[in-house]
């Protein structure tokens, strides 16, 4: 049993003009995949895995033309090579769902498409998406098995991509020919407020493993979408994968009819409020670490990460004994290795990737530490302003796990203030958060959805529009029986 795997995996936020290009990706090509953490599955496949090419990046802007078409055509010409010189049996796909690219309205359907036409029409295709990514009938058209993360915080990245590698194992197996059908459903939250630590996102993305039980179905699957993109696929949507068209469409429609009827019970998990509210919560809290993220220039949900207004606040305010975590600034690390540990200097910090977008801030600082992050390879440094200790990164990174900062020194359950550039928080910064707060800043990953720009999401969508009514109504993939 010979099975491809490859894909493309990111999301862009459409309320930034900063292009992601060839190096803002990891790319793995061929073995690499195989010894790679994101693939750690892969050595134990009782199949023949036929590694192709996977690029995934921190999530940012559109993804740009040139740089789409580059991966696509290297994995199209090793995809094309694989079948030349065997058979493939299967196509399995790790994407994203969320990826946008200058110039096109569905960039992972065109994605999707083109494997299809190599790979034939009796070769079944299975593909994982993040909960957070939009569909479209052409994905749905493509593919054979659908799967998606049901965790927000992603716990589940590695187990849901082996679920639709074995579905796949499992269907060329057996022969059985599997479908998947969908629905969209007219409402676009953040992540931040469907965290399925929280309720009713617990319970709704619970339900997904009984609803795999019913016969005739083999994977049921709730997309929450992404809401940054202003694109004519988002919303979010109910997919499920099975054998049996009525009960496809039963739970399709079940799954869907729940989350909308949910739509207005969905919150921010942690004490959230404008930047000074939480800095005051903060101050007179009495406990430590407080974890205080700056939701809006989240680089994990496709912020530019590049904002300094935290930090200016911080500084004006002469708010010490705070720690501001991660904003990217490849001139000033440059400035700071170029002179040192222990030295002084004048520093221009932030607004050097969207410029037009921000203003950067402007101290004297002391380099404390300079260092190098071994597992993505960015020099970082560790600067103090009067007590204020600000980290900067060379590229745009998400600092979401206590050990990003473990290179610098940093114990982060001993500081008071930590602030980081993120949304809802990861299990790891969940255990020392005491508490965790969100300010509610600006960015290309704002939370005050209903005053985004909304000139090409489907209408009407909750929040965008208030009243409506809305009756669910499933849709096959071309590929299913009649």
């Amino acid at each position: 049993m010979r099975i491809a795997v490859g894909g493309l995996h990111t999301e862009c936020s459409t309320y930034t003009s900063v292009l992601q290009s060839v190096n803002d990706f990891k790319v793995l090509r061929g073995r690499d995949l195989f010894i790679s953490d994101f693939f750690n599955f892969l050595p134990q496949s009782e199949a023949t895995i036929v590694p192709l090419i996977h690029a995934r990046s921190t999530p940012g802007g559109a993804v740009s033309r040139a740089t789409y078409v580059q991966f696509k055509t290297e994995f199209l010409m090793k995809l094309e090579l694989a079948i030349s010189e065997a058979p493939i049996d299967g196509l399995y796909l790790a994407m994203h769902g969320a990826v946008h690219v200058e110039g096109m309205v569905d960039a992972e359907g065109d994605w999707i498409e083109a494997a299809r036409k190599l790979v034939g029409p009796h070769c079944p295709i299975s593909v994982s998406f993040d909960l957070h990514g939009n569909l479209s009938q052409k994905i749905i058209d493509q593919i054979d098995i659908f799967t998606a993360f049901r965790h927000a915080p992603h716990i589940d990245t590695q187990e849901t991509m082996e679920r639709a590698l074995n579905h796949l194992i499992n269907a060329i197996d057996t022969g059985e020919k599997y479908f998947t059908g969908w629905a969209p459903i007219p409402v676009l939250l953040p992540g931040e407020r469907t965290s399925t630590v929280d309720e009713p996102a617990k319970s709704l993305y619970g339900q997904l493993w009984d609803i795999d039980k019913v016969d005739g179905i083999l994977d049921a699957s709730l997309m929450v979408g992404y809401v940054w993109a202003d694109v004519e696929r988002a919303n979010a949507a109910a997919v499920v994968t099975g054998t049996d068209r009525k009960a496809v469409a039963q739970q399709v429609e079940n799954i869907a009819r729940s989350y909308f009827d949910a739509r207005q019970d969905f919150k921010f998990g942690p004490i959230t409020g404008p930047l000074d509210e939480m800095l005051e919560i903060a101050k007179t809290c009495g406990t430590s670490p407080v974890i205080l993220t700056d939701s809006g220039d989240n680089p994990g949900g496709g912020g530019v990460g590049d904002r300094a207004c935290v930090l200016a606040h911080c500084a004006h305010n002469n708010i010490k004994d705070a720690l501001i975590i991660g904003i990217a600034d490849a001139p000033a690390v440059r400035q700071c290795i170029g002179l040192g540990e222990g030295q002084f200097t004048d520093i221009w910090i932030g607004a050097t990737l969207d410029p037009t977008r921000s203003k950067p801030w402007h101290g004297h600082v002391r380099i404390e530490k300079l260092a190098t992050d071994n597992k993505r390879g960015n020099q970082i440094a560790l600067l103090n302003c009067n007590g204020l200790r600000i980290v900067i990164s060379d590229q745009r990174y998400t600092f979401h796990e206590p050990e990003n900062v473990e290179p610098l020194g940093i114990d982060l359950a001993n500081e008071k203030l930590v602030v980081i550039k993120c949304g809802y928080i990861s299990p790891a910064m969940t255990k020392i958060a005491n508490p965790n707060l969100m300010a509610l800043t600006d960015g290309a990953v704002n939370q005050d959805i209903p005053r985004l720009q909304n000139q090409n999401r489907p209408k009407p969508s909750y929040p965008f529009e208030e009243s409506f009514d809305y009756t669910p109504v499933s849709h096959f993939s071309a590929r299913a029986p009649k």
